[in-house]
């Protein structure tokens, strides 16, 4: 994604993603949290998909910024083990869910296009945009955010390799708190602070999306090969929308 310079509400120049990567670089993921929300306040949302190693993400928000409204994009395609294990943690630790469904229902969705996942690429980008990418924006635009929180890795996939800790996309500034942590540092942090797992993880998923999209690897397989009959990882949050008038 492009580095470009933003101007704050007030019109001031802010610090570009390149700059503000810099800045991240050297802290904790925690004092990365911390940093942001002093830097951004109501101006900074945080979004979870509930998946496989969601907690990790949960927990650093709950305690370093609990403030911070965290938005979940519920396409209607989640497992139902997701939908228990995600009330079951907005109950317990008493999170700020805010929750944005695609403006179609998936009842309705399928009887006017089919099954979208099952119809190649062009299926494929109708479906993200839908029920991933018009949600967010609509829910970043309705919040009022413009620095948005995600747990992506560079461990987890080859697209997410070389990212960097903050990413200009559009108008809106996505930041990376856990962007440099391996597998097994997330595994210390599950192990000390005795994080709840996703139920599907003891089956053997080793990454998790909608039902219909994904799937238990074979012996040998990557997490990549799993998602969308291998043929993608990203459900579309985390690429460019090609929308002119939305602000990811």
């Amino acid at each position: 994604m492009k580095t470009q310079s933003v101007m704050s509400l007030n019109g001031s120049k802010e610090r570009t993603a390149s700059e503000l990567s810099q800045e991240l670089e050297g802290f904790t993921a925690a004092q990365r949290i911390k940093y942001l929300a002093e830097v951004y306040g109501q101006r900074l949302v945080a979004s979870t998909s509930f998946g496989l190693q969601a907690a990790a993400m949960l927990h650093l928000i709950r305690e370093n910024a609990p403030q911070i409204p965290i938005i979940f994009v519920d396409t209607g395609y989640c497992f139902p083990e997701t939908y228990a294990f995600a009330q079951k943690l907005i109950d317990d630790w008493g999170l700020d869910i805010r929750v944005f469904n695609p403006i179609l229902s998936s009842a309705r969705q399928e009887a006017l296009y089919g099954k979208l996942w099952e119809q190649g690429d062009e299926g494929l980008k109708k479906y993200s945009l839908m029920n991933k990418v018009e949600p967010m924006n609509r829910a970043l635009a309705e919040i009022g955010g413009d620095v948005w929180l995600s747990g992506l890795r560079r461990s987890q996939s080859t697209t997410r390799a070389s990212r960097e800790f903050a990413e200009q996309q559009r108008t809106t500034m996505k930041v990376y708190p856990i962007l440099d942590w391996a597998d097994a540092q997330l595994a210390s942090y599950y192990y000390e602070h005795q994080l709840p797992k996703h139920p599907l993880e003891s089956k053997g998923y080793v990454t998790m999306g909608d039902w219909h999209s994904t799937r238990l690897p074979h012996f040998g397989e990557s997490a990549e090969s799993t998602r969308f009959g291998g043929n993608k990882y990203e459900c579309g949050l985390h690429e460019e929308s090609g929308q002119n008038d939305f602000q990811i």
